[in-house]
């Protein structure tokens, strides 16, 4: 029988229609500017009506409903800046860098550092041996049940969706981000501390002309919105049933990619805020197209329209998922964990 072509890092090779998927690499400057304009523009008039809605003294609940489409805007932002990372949204590096810079200020995220974990995630999502930068703590089920009971309890704890989704976005981007993560180079450290004073100085800014009260019930209601929404995304884009997860010597990227990175069909409106980040299985076969080329490569591509996309009633599943089960190959929920019979001792 004739073997199916194996590729140098496990698993089969890529199929010959990857290689056509370079065309749809190239920036257009043009669509980014737009990008840029129909997404800068309407979440600063939104800032603008909320600092209006607290000066005014409004009721709070109106400022509360404006921070809705202002997060879901600052959400369609960090796509940008997240394209500025891959080196895809603009045809000049140089104006990436600025771009990507000035989006971490408004984002709370630090551009050279964020661009570096967010490497490693690529390189590595879907390794059970390379977890730990830049992915969701995520732990099989042999790893769980052989712990001690405290860090059970701690990630118990962690993976609760009030605690992922309630206390996460606000500490995920107003706190984790404020500090570089261990190990960094001088330009991490560099961009985290550039981003901590371009953000100290906005606050100070508007200290001295809304007042303190009124920047943070501007300010932090926003993120909290932001951070929801863009933790759910990246949260879903891997941790779905039934995923991908191999060990480094059984590991391939292009299964991770289109086993392990989810085909996300949202209703058109939540998809363009989302800067078609759903479509991540194209993003992680080819990280370098920008998000406004990802439709039309996923139209032009049959092969890229998987069956059984996830849709978001189907990806609500996903919160109860939390274990890795290498045994039967897909993430369980820790009720479904308790059902499968524990391994006498020998």
């Amino acid at each position: 029988m004739k073997q199916e072509p194996r590729s140098t890092e496990g698993g089969p090779a890529r199929p010959e229609w990857v290689s056509s998927l370079s065309r749809f690499e190239k920036p257009d400057a043009r669509r980014a500017v737009l990008q840029l304009a129909d997404t800068l523009l309407p979440y600063l008039c939104l800032l603008a009506l909320m600092v209006v809605s607290v000066t005014s003294a409004w009721p709070v609940w109106t400022t509360l409903v404006l921070a809705v489409p202002a997060g879901a805007f600052l959400v369609r932002l960090f796509i940008f800046f997240h394209d500025c990372c891959h080196g895809s949204y603009l045809p000049s590096r140089k104006a990436m860098d600025a771009l990507g810079a000035v989006l971490g200020v408004l984002t709370f995220t630090p551009y050279a550092d964020w661009r570096h974990s967010h490497g490693i995630h690529h390189s590595t999502s879907g390794n059970l041996d390379r977890r730990g930068v830049g992915d969701v703590w995520t732990m099989t089920l042999g790893e769980y049940r052989s712990s001690a009971w405290p860090r059970r309890l701690g990630y118990r704890l962690f993976r609760h969706p009030l605690v992922m989704f309630g206390l996460g976005p606000l500490f995920a981007f107003v706190v984790a981000q404020r500090f570089p993560s261990r190990g960094s180079s001088r330009r991490q450290v560099a961009s985290v501390l550039y981003t901590d004073l371009a953000i100290l100085a906005v606050v100070l800014a508007a200290s001295w002309t809304i007042g303190l009260r009124a920047y943070l019930l501007i300010q932090l209601p926003v993120m909290f919105v932001a951070g929801l929404l863009g933790l759910w995304l990246f949260y879903v884009q891997h941790q779905f049933d039934p995923g991908y997860w191999e060990h480094s010597e059984d590991w391939n990227s292009f299964q991770a990619a289109l086993q392990g990175s989810s085909f996300y069909r949202l209703p058109k409106v939540l998809q363009w805020f989302s800067g078609n980040i759903g479509l991540h299985h194209i993003h992680h076969l080819r990280p370098r197209i920008p998000n406004y080329n990802l439709q039309e490569c996923l139209d032009a591509i049959p092969e890229l329209r998987l069956p059984a996309p996830l849709t978001l009633r189907r990806s609500l599943a996903s919160v109860r998922l939390n274990l890795w089960d290498e045994a039967g190959r897909r993430l369980l929920s820790f009720r479904e964990a308790r059902r499968i019979t524990r391994p006498r001792p020998a």
